[in-house]
């Protein structure tokens, strides 16, 4: 490869990763970024094994909240039903995995249960976005769906709600799904407890650079566009109704993926996956950490995740309360939330501490300021 193409290519991929429609450029943001990265690697080496079983857990739902605020916080879509695709993706591994024996199985779980929830998100979001479903209506929907779901799998307690040896379980759950592994017959490998949570770690890093790359890109810039101005954008000849429902599909994809990763770490899953409850914790976390704030929804979700784990075995049952005040609170006061909050004073200390510097032009011209 010749330099100029070299030049060209590493000029290309630095503006997927730092392109204008993700704040979070700066070399101090990267470099702060891998210390979060190695931090967090480092959990199961300075805490053990259970940090690694636990962390698993947290960072399943860090994927699942980013979900939620890359179409919410990009495009403008507030979906209550993230947790359909997540609850579809582990139910849909559990199914194949439990009937598929060897590694064979958790290796055609995964294939299946990414393409089951893309294909359930796929086919919601068409019915939603082409039949002239739009804002409140659509948040409406969404948690709808996700509590049928949780109504109908809580039904599916007796011995005929079974497809093939996996016991689909009612509220008890299903039980006895294996870990996640990779390979074919005999010849693979299964991923135990620390080695999933380095799986899920990745999977959570690489996701965050994936959505970085998509929304720097050429339909990067017409999804903020979308969420902006929805006619003036078709103007422009865009079909925001595409856009949309592409967008949807793609969260739903992230959504099963963080279903799955849950799903083998627990070796279990129930009905309470559908809930209400379940339903709004990545609107918490989304609102709380900022939902133009990839990595803002992810450190949200962490923080309260754990704080909520915390309180469970002190015995206290006030983890709901606290949750719902602080969102409160954070709506209230700062309701763009914590994160684009955090990077807005950052920059108007490195304005005022360089008189005369020009103003951070970071962000699509008169678009909601996005943190990451």
């Amino acid at each position: 490869m010749s330099q100029g193409a070299s030049d060209g290519l590493h000029a290309r991929v630095t503006g997927l990763l730092g392109g204008p429609n993700m704040m979070g450029n700066s070399p101090a943001f990267w470099a702060g970024l891998a210390v979060a990265v190695v931090l967090l690697a480092a959990l199961p080496v300075l805490f053990g094994y259970y940090a690694a079983e636990i962390g698993s857990v947290f960072l399943a739902y860090a994927l699942l909240g980013m979900s939620l605020a890359f179409i919410w916080g990009y495009c403008g879509i507030l979906s209550f039903g993230q947790v359909a695709f997540f609850g579809i993706g582990g139910y849909t591994f559990g199914i194949v995995a439990i009937n598929v024996s060897t590694v064979t199985g958790p290796t055609l779980g995964l294939v299946a249960a990414l393409a089951v929830s893309t294909l359930f998100a796929a086919i919601l979001g068409y019915f939603m976005f082409y039949g002239g479903v739009r804002d409140v209506y659509v948040t409406i929907l969404t948690l709808v769906v996700a509590l049928v779901l949780h109504t109908f799998m809580g039904q599916t307690a007796g011995g005929e709600w079974a497809v093939g040896d996996a016991r689909l379980g009612g509220f008890n759950g299903m039980s006895g799904v294996p870990d996640l592994g990779i390979g074919i017959g005999s010849i693979g490998y299964e991923i135990g407890i620390v080695a999933h949570y380095y799986v899920t770690l990745g999977a959570v890093v690489a996701t965050y650079l994936g959505l970085r790359v998509l929304l720097n890109s050429r339909f990067g810039y017409a999804i903020v566009a979308t969420r902006e101005d929805e006619t003036r954008t078709e103007l422009f000849g865009y079909n925001t109704t595409f856009i949309k429902f592409a967008v949807f599909t793609i969260g739903g994809a992230v959504a099963g993926l963080s279903g799955v990763l849950f799903t083998t770490q627990n070796n279990y899953i129930d009905p309470s996956v559908f809930g209400i409850t379940a339903a709004a914790l990545p609107v918490v976390w989304a609102s709380v950490g900022g939902r133009t704030s990839l990595l803002g929804t992810v450190g949200a979700a962490l923080a309260i995740q754990f704080i909520d784990y915390q309180l469970a075995i002190s015995g206290s049952e006030w983890a709901l309360v606290l949750i719902g005040s602080l969102l409160v609170f954070v709506v209230l006061v700062i309701p763009e939330g914590v994160a684009p909050r955090i990077h807005e004073f950052v920059r108007d200390r490195r304005t005022t501490s360089t008189p005369g510097a020009p103003p951070d032009s970071d962000g699509p011209a008169n678009a909601e300021e996005v943190s990451d």
